[in-house]
């Protein structure tokens, strides 16, 4: 075990943050980090948005599902997949590019993900937190309109980071068995039930005896609210999504 690894085992989601601010230095060394990520041939096809305006972070926060620590972070970035540089830079060349298809769509949100993960992990190794803030996919198309997102780019995902103010239980991941395959692909239903237990324990350790729930039941919860929204709406930031 080394540093980095117990780092990364470590990972824990803060929702809770002091008031001390996030330095001009550290969030340099964050984005650096992030640029330092594997990019699908160097396409490097994302954006990051820093959200310093007050008002804006109110509106991102109440578009979020009312998440007040999006408007109570010391720092709330936005990560944007991003092809319209792409095509900027071949438009240069007198191309027309094809832009929006799928397997573009699958780049530039990949590459969102892995700058983001590398930001995490930088923030983290500075003594900071961090949450992902999925629920701007709530409302996609305000969230855009607010930021004045062109086309061809859109909001992955948010992402708060402060200094902690709590130190929440570490959340037991599934059995290495259920993510890992040899050759093929196996089916672990086992992996499951061996899994729901663990989380109803936790669940139980976290809440003070309060919430008795499974994983399984909480990914049927789940599979109930699908953001079937997000089709039109990225046909609408010209990507070709059938």
């Amino acid at each position: 075990m080394n540093e980095i690894i117990s780092l990364l085992q470590n990972h824990r989601s803060i929702r809770k943050f002091t008031k001390e601010a996030v330095s001009s230095e550290q969030l340099s060394a964050i984005l650096t980090a992030a640029q330092a990520a594997s990019t699908s041939s160097n396409i490097q096809a994302y954006s990051v948005i820093g959200i310093t305006d007050v008002e804006v972070r109110k509106q991102l926060a109440a578009l979020a599902g009312n998440q007040g620590y999006v408007n109570e972070c010391p720092l709330f970035l936005v990560w944007c997949a991003d092809l319209h540089r792409f095509e900027q830079a071949v438009q240069l060349h007198g191309n027309t590019p094809v832009t929006g298809n799928a397997e573009n769509f699958i780049i530039a949100t990949v590459d969102a993900a892995l700058a983001a993960q590398n930001a995490a992990i930088a923030a983290e190794s500075l003594g900071l937190g961090v949450v992902y803030i999925g629920g701007l996919r709530n409302n996609p198309s305000e969230v855009s309109q607010l930021l004045e997102l062109p086309q061809l780019v859109y909001p992955v995902f948010g992402m708060c980071i402060g200094t902690p103010d709590q130190e929440p239980l570490l959340r037991p991941r599934l059995p290495q068995e259920a993510v890992y395959h040899e050759n093929r692909y196996t089916d672990k239903p086992s992996a499951i039930n061996v899994y729901d237990e663990t989380i109803r324990t936790y669940m139980k350790e976290r809440t003070g005896g309060k919430v008795d729930t499974t994983w399984s039941k909480e990914m049927a919860g789940k599979a109930m609210r699908p953001r079937e929204h997000m089709k039109s709406f990225l046909r609408t930031q010209g990507y070709e999504i059938e």
